[in-house]
């Protein structure tokens, strides 16, 4: 896996912005699972419908945000993707804290799904970072 994600930063080292497109694609796919696919199928899931519709109005900002990065930003990203991959984590801080407070009523779908979740959530982070450095780095010794 870590030769992936080593010619996966490569390759967005050269198209950051890219970055933004994927974060956005990841928040909205978040947002619809939270918002349609987990919330009608509350019977079979524990999370309350509530913390449910938080996380994925939080997604939806996300995703919100990184399109208008993607589509409007001509330089100086690296500020940008450092603020959402900060939010990225809180996210992921945010999501572990419901998964713990409402351990008792949650299914293992629930566990499976919000587990996975911050784990993708994590890599994605980690690319984003490494690709930062990466950029930085390159301009430092051009």
């Amino acid at each position: 896996m870590s030769k992936v994600l080593k010619k996966l930063s490569g390759n967005l080292v050269k198209k950051p912005k890219n970055l933004f497109f994927i974060d956005s694609i990841g928040a909205l796919l978040t947002a619809v699972l939270l918002s349609t696919v987990l919330g009608n199928l509350s019977p079979y899931f524990g999370m309350p419908k509530t913390t449910l519709t938080l996380l994925s109005s939080i997604a939806a900002c996300f995703c919100f945000y990184s399109a208008l990065c993607f589509l409007l930003l001509k330089g100086k990203w690296a500020f940008y993707i450092r603020i959402i991959s900060f939010a990225n984590l809180l996210y992921c801080g945010l999501t572990f804290v419901f998964v713990f407070v409402h351990y008792k009523e949650l299914t293992p779908l629930d566990l499976t799904y919000f587990l996975l979740e911050i784990a993708i959530i994590c890599i994605l982070v980690y690319i984003e970072l490494t690709v930062i450095n990466k950029f930085e780095k390159a301009i430092r010794f051009s």
